[in-house]
């Protein structure tokens, strides 16, 4: 057990440009493999920490949300176990990566994939929600990256599938996060379990009390480097905050949702994200929602949509606002205020990655009014304040673009599955191929639809060939038979330059 206050800060701001990951001491392998997808310099959380983490420090990373914390700790994590002389053993796994939500822990895996391939090393991803066994297979048969969250990782360790013995080296992910879900507990039973001289990376969007406690408890003597102030708002991202009336507040978010990009809606609880999920989708906005009564499937099968361009808005409780990295999101709509300040920059942060532009918005009742001016100032921003009502120009300014809505015949499948097997669809349709007719309705001037574009696996996406459109107003479109309804991001932000988990082998750069 250690405990060692932080011992070193590093404030890094901007971006060196004379900095190269050969430069920073990794594998030939792995700087290969980076500049093959893309991916030729650190960002700077990045080039501040793999010095330290390279040498087996331990290190203490802070970093907004797509700032590039998952490489940060992959590459030191991966460089560490190729030079190990210890070798693969049945449920002993090598090193171990908690995060907090499975989405987490499944873009961390498909980050760490075509890293891990080019090395020879095996990994394995553990969270709750699915059927244990084809997991406890994968321990048995020997792991060396274990990517886990708490929950079913103890109950692996209970039952005696997992032991955390040989573990080398440890990473925390999203620790403010885990403390905010109560996960402080379980995760320091797991951390009890690894050697206490092993290597141990901690990174986080905040350093709070919850974390602090496990930086004493568990980090010798750690180097602690920070990228962005403590509450880290982003510099490229624009806040709004309009205020509306109930009637208007749908008809405002469908219009918002409507125009060109990727844009996530986050709302307060499940039932919320549903019922707005179907909203959109009467309103001709192909939506899909993500929160936790969801099953593992459909919750896999919704994010595939949004990532891969078949829905071009995700509607989202909290549990996602720490677990979607999907390039290329323009805006971000806040249905319904946030709580607490934290969770604002963290919803936020599905926007404006790792460089890239992004516009905020939060929908403002008159009830709402002193709430919405505490979160602002807590989390430190200057929104533009705007009282609105449909058809207002200030929409158009805020997320420029030609609206599209989509007939019901042409939105695409929308899983509902509940964990407890239900299922309900919303916008109608089928997965699958499908051709024959689809219409469209537009408005307003603006770019037109492109193909899709993103990465992911996973059912639920279908391609359509043929169609006719219907159109009003000016605006150019791209030519019939496209594999999606989806909007290109011309007119609100373009291509993101980020290294994300979700594009990574497309060559995008994001976390």
């Amino acid at each position: 057990m250690a405990d060692n206050r932080p011992s070193t800060l590093s404030s890094s701001r901007t971006e060196p440009t004379d900095v190269t990951f050969a430069g920073l001491g990794l594998p030939p392998v792995l700087v290969e493999t980076l500049a093959a997808a893309g991916i030729d310099a650190p960002f700077p959380i990045q080039a501040a920490t793999l010095p330290d983490s390279l040498k087996g420090r331990d290190v203490l990373g802070r970093g907004r949300t797509g700032s590039g914390k998952t490489y940060a700790f992959l590459l030191p994590v991966l460089t560490r176990l190729a030079s190990s002389t210890s070798k693969r053993r049945p449920n002993r796994p090598r090193a171990l990566i908690l995060a907090p939500t499975r989405e987490l822990a499944s873009q961390i895996e498909a980050a760490l994939a075509p890293l891990a391939k080019e090395m020879s090393l095996k990994t394995l991803t553990v969270f709750g929600g699915v059927r244990p066994n084809p997991q406890i297979q994968g321990l048995r048969a020997g792991v060396d990256v274990l990517i886990a969250c708490p929950g079913r990782l103890a109950d692996h360790m209970q039952s005696g599938h997992v032991d955390l013995g040989s573990v080398e080296i440890t990473v925390l992910d999203e620790a403010d996060h885990m403390a905010d879900l109560g996960f402080l507990p379980v995760v320091r039973r797991l951390l009890d379990k690894t050697p206490g001289d092993g290597q141990r990376l901690l990174f986080s969007a905040t350093l709070d009390a919850g974390v602090d406690v496990l930086v004493k408890r568990y980090l010798h003597d750690p180097v602690v480097h920070s990228v962005d102030s403590a509450q880290s708002p982003v510099t490229k991202m624009t806040h709004h905050v309009l205020h509306v009336e109930k009637e208007t507040r749908l008809p405002v978010i469908a219009d918002l949702a409507a125009a060109p990009g990727r844009t996530v809606v986050f709302t307060r609880t499940k039932h919320g994200a549903k019922a707005l999920a179907r909203q959109l989708n009467a309103k001709g906005v192909p939506a899909v929602e993500l929160h936790g009564n969801l099953s593992q499937n459909a919750r896999t099968r919704n994010l595939t949509a949004f990532s891969e361009g078949n829905a071009t808005t995700l509607v989202a409780t909290d549990i996602a606002a720490r677990g979607i990295h999907v390039d290329d999101v323009s805006l971000v709509v806040h249905a319904d205020p946030p709580v607490e300040h934290k969770a604002y920059l963290h919803r936020s942060g599905r926007t404006a990655r790792a460089g890239a532009e992004g516009t905020v918005v939060t929908m403002m009742l008159d009830a709402q009014v002193p709430d919405v001016r505490d979160l602002t100032r807590k989390a430190g921003i200057k929104p533009t304040i705007t009282r609105v009502r449909l058809g207002d120009p200030v929409l158009t300014q805020i997320a420029p673009g030609e609206r599209t809505f989509v007939e019901a015949s042409a939105l695409p499948a929308v899983s509902a599955e509940t964990r407890s097997g239900g299922q309900a669809r919303s916008g109608g349709g089928r997965s699958g191929g499908r051709s024959g007719g689809r219409s469209r309705s537009r408005s307003g001037g603006g770019s037109g639809n492109g193909a899709p574009s993103g990465s992911g696996n996973g059912a639920g996406s279908g391609s359509r060939s043929g169609g006719s459109r219907r159109r009003s107003g000016g605006g150019s479109g791209g030519a019939g038979g496209t594999s999606a309804p989806r909007r290109t991001s011309g007119g609100r932000s373009g291509g993101s330059s980020s290294h994300s988990a979700a594009s990574f082998s497309s060559g995008g750069r994001g976390r």
